[in-house]
């Protein structure tokens, strides 16, 4: 084999290892994306990742329809793919933006990404036979593209998600590839004929152009295309490792949304707060150690620090931007009173499962303020076995308390964690109120010794500065009407059966 072979062959492999490498990390952007704007990120890590697998096996066999200029095929697979890796996540934000259809674009881009991926796989293999013989050269057209695939992996868990983000990772991707397939172009080109190289001349100048501006206009063309989704005007878009966080202003009021679901107003978040914490606080005798998961927007702190007999107040929250925003942001630490810079108060930035299961400390009160359990992921922290671990973290006049979503837009998944926390060992007491931006929403009190609908009457109130809560609510918040659907079977949730997703998504969410 003469020098030039082997660097042409060189140059394929790599030019393989590029695709490998934007490839899987198309993949893991599309699944995520699919995972925000749709939900049930595990079902839609499968989907995605099945659909691109299929895709790809319907482009190798597309691929036998190609008998000349191969390489000229080749390289054109690869432009369109340096394209679409880099529109990827635009296009999937600006069709958010006005149709609740995103996940068809999402799912259209997974299959043409898969299409030119397996596409590339047999071209190159056919180029390079002139290079190799056959032993060889299957294994190492495989192996370079198996290995891009894995460093595309680690790129995009170490560096592309959490520093990057979705705006900028694929315009990474796009131009790694559009680079590596130039070379490829230029070092092949003697395979080309002169016509079709100015073709390729052409295309490479424009799609080169093309990603380049979208790279510089990225930013505002996701606002724009989020801005769409929200009625009122984004002040703040951040995409961390973990969620979309959001911040929308109308007026002087701001709303917190995460993957687009509202979690909280400043106009209104009292409605949400004080019931949550002060039944909670009023029915535990002895309150000096709290644990809070969740909560990193710190109202919650905010509620606690009145009672002066608390020590110590423990925040857990998985997203450190979260926590950054509860400490730092003015919109925050305004509602807040800066209740997370407080001496009281120790954030840990860690996944509440884990942190429970490796602590040994017991606390007075947990509060359970986290996202509804829309996907697998969150489904865990509304499982049987972590309140037996929460159950265990309790002291035993303590008082827990998880929000529980609406008893009125999801009925199913409110009382399947009333039964879910009895089957745990606690006795519980679902309370509600009626949250102006959220509607009826819900939570479960629960204890280790019974609990009546009596006691929230005892609570004492006084010495508190409170906006909307006071005696006569406490008498009604316990008050339900009949549930709007059959809970009878309803079934416990676990990790290994987790069903209380699967009820959150049945609820009549069309009407919130």
């Amino acid at each position: 084999m003469s020098i030039s072979n082997k660097k042409k062959s060189l140059v394929l492999k790599i030019a393989l290892f590029a695709t490998g490498f934007s490839g899987i990390v198309a993949e893991y952007v599309l699944s995520t994306l699919a995972s925000y704007f749709i939900g049930n990120a595990i079902l839609q890590f499968t989907l995605i990742v099945s659909i691109m697998l299929f895709s790809m096996g319907l482009g190798s066999r597309i691929s036998k329809v190609f008998n000349t200029n191969i390489v000229f095929y080749f390289v054109i697979a690869e432009l369109l793919l340096s394209l679409l890796v880099s529109f990827s996540a635009i296009a999937s934000y600006i069709i958010y933006g006005y149709t609740n259809n995103s996940w068809i674009i999402i799912y259209l881009l997974s299959i043409a990404i898969g299409l030119l991926i397996g596409l590339e796989i047999p071209f190159a293999t056919r180029i390079n036979e002139s290079y190799e013989e056959l032993r060889l050269n299957i294994s190492n057209i495989l192996e370079k593209d198996y290995y891009g695939s894995l460093l595309g992996g680690l790129f995009f868990a170490f560096v592309g998600l959490p520093y990057l983000g979705l705006t900028y990772t694929p315009f990474v991707l796009g131009l790694v590839n559009l680079v590596v397939s130039f070379w490829l172009f230029y070092v092949l080109k003697s395979h080309i004929s002169q016509k079709l190289q100015r073709i390729l001349w052409i295309s490479y100048i424009s799609v080169f152009l093309v990603v380049l501006v979208g790279l510089i206009y990225a930013k505002p063309l996701v606002l724009f295309g989020e801005q769409a989704k929200y009625k009122d005007k984004i002040v703040f878009s951040e995409q961390t490792k973990y969620q979309k966080i959001v911040i929308t202003q109308w007026s002087d009021w701001f709303s917190l949304y995460i993957n687009g679901n509202q979690q909280l107003s400043t106009f209104d978040e009292y409605l949400y707060h004080e019931p949550m914490v002060h039944t909670t606080l009023g029915l535990t005798a002895s309150k000096k150690n709290i644990l809070i998961l969740g909560g990193g927007d710190g109202c919650i702190a905010r509620e606690l620090l009145q009672y002066n007999d608390i020590e110590s107040i423990t925040l857990v929250d998985l997203d450190p931007k979260m926590i950054d925003l509860g400490k730092s942001n003015p919109i925050f630490t305004s509602i807040n009173k800066n209740a997370l810079n407080h001496a009281k108060v120790t954030t840990i930035t860690a996944d509440a499962f884990t942190f429970l299961e490796k602590s040994k400390a017991t606390y007075d009160v947990i509060l359970v303020d986290l996202p509804d359990p829309n996907n697998v992921d969150l489904n865990k922290l509304y499982t049987k076995e972590f309140y037996r671990i929460c159950y265990n973290h309790l002291a035993p006049e303590g008082t827990f308390i998880t929000q529980s979503g609406s008893p009125y837009y999801a009925t199913k998944a409110f009382y399947c964690i009333d039964k879910t926390l009895t089957s745990a060992g606690f006795y519980t007491l679902p309370i509600h109120n009626q949250v102006l931006t959220l509607g009826e929403w819900g939570w479960i009190l629960a204890k280790k010794t019974p609990l009546y609908k009596e006691d929230l009457e005892m609570i004492d109130l006084q010495n508190l500065q409170l906006t909307w809560l006071n005696k006569e609510t406490l008498s009604g918040i316990a008050s339900f009407g009949k549930p709007l659907t059959d809970t009878t079977d309803i079934k416990i949730n676990t990790i290994f059966e987790p069903t209380l997703y699967v009820y959150y998504k049945q609820g009549n969410w069309d009407l919130y």
